[in-house]
């Protein structure tokens, strides 16, 4: 089955509602509640007091109900006597002002006595429930490093020190790594270094890329802390939610994945993008690789507006629907939303909910029934995995690399280029794995590789050996440019790549925004240009204007295409269409996944439109015959015969 599952806060509301609430969830399918979410100040309101009667009376109702429990250690915000006792664990901006209490997340990942005081907690929730029935998956903390993710203030310089120390081992490493001979920056002994505090002036890159390395390895530090509490007391699976999404940087998932019972991810659409239904799509692929291509859970959505954008927009008939199932469509085996019932107060009193303020007589109420049926017909369709020949490399490390400061060009940002070529290929109806720069290349027939600034040796060496056993590669521009410490790669551009792409690039030329240039083929780019001249490759399209006219912008070399620009929706999808071998028969409205045997259409337009495909449609019940019609604003998932 395709779970059904929400985040529950019943504390807001008081105990009559319960009974309400949960009557309606089995109503509307809910089988998997998350709870505890934000239960600190509520099970501990004084230190070392601790109070459970409102939270075993929510967990009784759930499993009375058969309704299982995603159960959270309640560690996610501090409460307030914890941060007036001890005001060292309020997290320390780079300026060197704290951030104090009032919002969510005042504490700081290095905290020892954070640290002390949210384990204890953590062992009293654990002993408590760790062998309840009802409880199917343990929640730690939520959204971790969603604000709090870069702590600057003594604790974290005194581990941040420890981490260099043991990444290092001498200080004399560390000066070699950080090229700290540039501006007098040469290091003496450890106790010297900080962390990149705001200066006076550009601040070292190689110092700020570690203490991203640092800062993410230090939450999934706590992480671990707080999952080996929990096992010590159960055998349930332990996960946190993830944030894959366009506005969150600061973790490296890679590096976290491996320490996940389950991968969860929480998406929300983001109007402040271009496309946000394409990113959307990035991001439950780039999930489905952090769970090695296995099905995994979307912990948080929306069924309609966010509370924290701009303008929040709301969704549009059937655009829930059609979310929820391209979650489905590339892996989710389970859908959740936050959250149940819309707050009355706080700061999340305007974010929608499966059960709005206007109550059940609503159209979002009856496009959340409708969602629940459309999941119970899908429900074969659990366990099955997706199928793809075409992969996209996606590093965090490159992402903080590539946007420091004095890079250049600012208005070239790393994950709009990955969007770019994901969304080209998107358009093309061709499903990519997104995948790290450390993964198995071997299964693909093709990789695409976006704006990979920094690259190790090894990870350039397999993208080479790949090449040379006959994978075909594209690589866009500013790839291969620096190692694993931010040092520029010698004997010109694309540092990494060079040989293998079989052209010289001995100038970056980025262009000012706004202002387009056209090649010979009819593309069309902006951001960048390149002095770019050719080795062993063949030119596959020049400048016709712009800054550098006659230079190749295109080129291929074997197995091996460049962009050397930044194209635009259209000439991208031109560009992958030929690199693919795939046909422009999709204008970008329309969405095709394969997921196992099953084939999810999905059509954002405006019109109907039909898919060569035989089979037995599962949502209508129908069979198909060569072609299924999928009217706009629809869904249809076919059963392949």
């Amino acid at each position: 089955m395709i779970t059904l599952g929400c985040d529950y806060n019943p504390e807001q509301w008081p105990a009559e509602v319960w009974a309400e609430d949960v009557a309606l969830m089995r109503t509307a399918g809910v089988s998997l509640v998350a709870v505890n979410i934000f239960g600190w100040s509520d099970l501990e309101p004084r230190a070392g007091e601790y109070d459970f009667k409102q939270l075993d009376r929510i967990v009784e109702l759930l499993h009375q109900n058969d309704i299982k429990i995603n159960l959270g250690t309640a560690t996610a915000s501090p409460p307030p006597w914890l941060g007036a006792r001890h005001p060292e664990i309020l997290p320390m901006a780079a300026d060197g002002t704290r951030r104090y209490p009032g919002g969510r997340q005042a504490w700081c990942p290095s905290s020892p006595v954070f640290r002390e005081h949210a384990l204890s907690l953590v062992e009293q929730v654990a002993q408590r429930y760790g062998q309840h029935p009802a409880l199917a998956l343990w929640h730690v903390s939520n959204e971790l490093g969603c604000h709090n993710a870069l702590c600057y203030c003594d604790a974290s310089a005194e581990r941040f020190r420890a981490w260099l120390a043991d990444r290092y081992e001498t200080v004399e490493g560390l000066n070699a790594a950080w090229g700290t001979s540039f501006w007098s920056q040469r290091y003496g002994e450890w106790s010297e270094v900080l962390p990149p505090r705001t200066a006076l002036s550009l601040r070292n890159p190689a110092q700020m890329l570690d203490f991203h390395r640092f800062s993410s390895d230090e939450l999934l530090g706590y992480y671990e802390a707080e999952a080996a509490v929990l096992r010590k007391h159960s055998s349930v699976p332990v996960t946190t939610n993830f944030m894959v999404t366009a506005h969150i940087r600061n973790m490296d998932y890679w590096r976290w994945a491996p320490r996940m019972d389950v991968i969860a991810n929480d998406h929300y659409l983001d109007h402040r993008l271009g496309h946000p239904a394409a990113e959307l799509s990035f991001a439950a692929d780039l999930t489905r690789g952090l769970a090695g291509g296995k099905p995994w859970m979307l912990m948080e959505q929306s069924t309609g507006a966010v509370n924290w954008q701009p303008v929040n927009l709301a969704k549009a008939p059937g655009e829930m629907l059609r979310n929820t199932l391209t979650h489905v469509a590339r892996g989710a085996d389970a859908v959740c939303f936050f959250q149940w019932r819309a707050s009355a107060q706080g700061s999340e009193k305007f974010h929608s909910a499966l059960l709005p303020h206007a109550g059940t007589d609503t159209e979002q109420w009856r496009e959340v029934l409708d969602l629940s049926s459309v999941l119970g017909k899908l429900a074969e369709v659990a366990g099955t995995t997706v199928r793809t020949e075409t992969a996209v490399i996606f590093s965090w490390e490159a992402w903080w690399a590539a946007e420091q400061e004095g890079r250049p060009s600012t208005a070239v940002n790393y994950l709009d280029q990955v969007h770019a070529v994901h969304g080209g290929l998107r358009d093309l109806g061709v499903t990519a794995d997104v995948i790290s720069p450390d993964g198995d290349l071997s299964a693909y027939a093709q990789v695409i590789v976006p704006c990979l600034y920094l690259v190790t040796d090894e990870q350039a060496a397999a993208i080479q050996k790949y090449v040379e056993r006959g994978g075909r590669v594209l690589v866009t521009f500013f790839s291969g440019i620096a190692d694993r410490d931010d040092r520029i790669r010698p004997g010109g551009y694309p540092g990494a790549f060079r040989d293998l792409l079989g052209v010289t690039v001995e100038e970056f030329a980025p262009l000012k925004p706004g202002t387009t240039v056209t090649l010979d083929d009819g593309s069309k780019a902006t951001l960048w240009t390149e002095r770019l001249r050719t080795t062993s490759a063949e030119v596959v399209a020049r400048y016709t204007d712009g800054p550098l006219p006659g230079t190749p912008a295109i080129t291929r070399n074997g197995n091996a295409w460049y962009v050397a620009t930044a194209l635009d929706r259209e000439s991208m999808r031109t560009v992958l269409s030929r690199f693919t071998g795939t046909p422009e028969t999709h204008d970008g409205s329309v969405e095709v996944v394969r997921r196992g045997t099953y084939v999810f259409v999905i059509n954002h337009g405006e019109r109907e439109i039909e898919y060569a495909v035989t089979g037995h449609e599962l949502l209508r019940g129908e069979k198909v015959a060569g072609l299924v019609k999928v009217p706009a604003g629809a869904v249809r998932v076919v059963r392949e015969s």
